[in-house]
């Protein structure tokens, strides 16, 4: 097996369709098919039986597979050690984080990282997936958990506290709720996934069960434009509620645990000059000082001195 045949073949035991498998790579579906069938009459063995519903390895594809994924493990070792030694700040450099994150602070970023080094493309992807960094998916990526994997270079770059917002229009509709009453009568913009995890919300760290979920959304943005447009009450950083205009609910009390950001990396790609000079102008954007407020967990918003939470962990 040649590393490119190794591709395609990789590429259809994770894709459902040829169709798939092509656009992954970058290639047409007639590509694909071809160099299937050649790999194949090269082996003398059939990798795949061609089901409705996809490809499916026989036992010999299975075989096959596990050889696949130790030339891949080789091939992107050599590439990131080849790319380590690169001294020079310009090329592709892949980053993935959340859509408030791209658009509040990455983007103003990036703009000022082409200010410096005009060569370094930046492409940038909004996503809740987890992409693989050891897999080379991506190169530098900006989560709000904090990732497992022990050969990962983690830093936190910042902790947010969490306010309640409405917009005025809402207050001006529903009133003030009152803690006590468990939000009665009222409306929330949900994060989905939190509906997954948990039979019932907190909402600033009071119950939420007479509330009624008027909007759910897999997006911290669409939350904030959620409540920004008067559809309910939602949870999200107090100095973005701030920037979007929202009336804060019961300003001394915020969620249990705040918002936090971790940047990522792969420890030979944080050598590279290009990935290396575009953590840091990234990583800049989170920088933050935290302000003394009644609750004392204020913010006064992005682009400042970070004074805690920036160490190396």
């Amino acid at each position: 097996m040649n590393w490119d045949d190794t591709r395609i073949f990789l590429a259809l035991t994770r894709a459902p369709s040829l169709r798939a498998a092509a656009r992954s790579l970058g290639v047409d579906q007639a590509t694909v098919g071809r160099r299937l069938n050649a790999l194949e009459a090269e082996l003398g063995a059939k990798l795949f039986l061609r089901a409705k519903d996809g490809y499916l390895l026989t036992a010999a594809g299975e075989t096959a597979l596990a050889a696949a994924r130790r030339m891949e493990s080789a091939a992107l070792d050599l590439r990131t050690r080849i790319e380590g030694q690169d001294t020079s700040p310009g090329g592709l450099v892949r980053v993935t984080s959340t859509d408030s994150i791209a658009i509040d602070l990455l983007m103003p970023a990036i703009e000022r990282l082409q200010q410096h080094w005009p060569h370094i493309r930046v492409d940038l992807e909004v996503s809740t997936q987890l992409l693989s960094l050891s897999r080379r998916q991506v190169d530098i990526a900006f989560r709000n958990v904090r990732p497992e994997t022990p050969d990962l270079v983690v830093r936190r770059v910042v902790s947010w506290p969490v306010g309640l917002f409405a917009s005025a229009g809402y207050v001006e509709r529903f009133g003030m709720p009152v803690p006590e009453d468990e939000l009665r009568g009222h409306h929330l913009v949900a994060y989905a996934p939190y509906l997954e995890q948990s039979p019932f919300l907190t909402m600033a760290g009071v119950p939420a069960r007479q509330a009624r979920i008027a909007l759910a959304v897999r997006s911290s943005l669409l939350v904030r434009k959620g409540v920004a447009a008067g559809i309910g009450l939602g949870e999200m950083p107090v100095w973005m509620g701030a920037r979007e205009g929202l009336v804060r609910i019961w300003p001394e009390r915020r969620r249990a645990t705040d918002y936090e950001v971790w940047q990522v990396m792969h420890p030979d790609l944080q050598r590279t000059a290009r990935v290396r000079a575009t953590a840091e102008f990234l990583s800049e954007a989170f920088q933050v000082q935290q302000a003394p407020h009644a609750d004392g967990a204020g913010t006064t918003g992005p682009g400042r001195h970070c004074s805690t939470g920036c160490t190396i962990l």
